[in-house]
């Protein structure tokens, strides 16, 4: 797997993934509901991506892609 060939939408709802769970982590007690649901939805949009019924969506692919996005987190990309 190519790891910089991921579907441009895959790939930024991962990296909005890893943003919205650091955010979750810091938040304060009382005002994580929003971060929460935003979590749950992205976590969606990954899981349900049309790109693992592919025969690219193998689960190497899916570890390809958290380091990927994870990488973009800690570099601003």
């Amino acid at each position: 797997m190519d790891r910089d060939h991921f579907p441009k939408d895959l790939l930024e709802a991962q990296t909005a993934w890893y943003l919205t769970y650091d955010e979750l982590a810091l938040a304060p007690a009382g005002s994580r509901t929003s971060a929460r649901r935003r979590l749950l939805e992205l976590s969606r949009r990954v899981v349900g991506h049309p790109f693992w019924e592919t025969p690219a969506g193998t689960p190497a692919a899916r570890v390809a892609l958290k380091e990927v996005a994870r990488a973009r987190t800690q570099t601003g990309s």
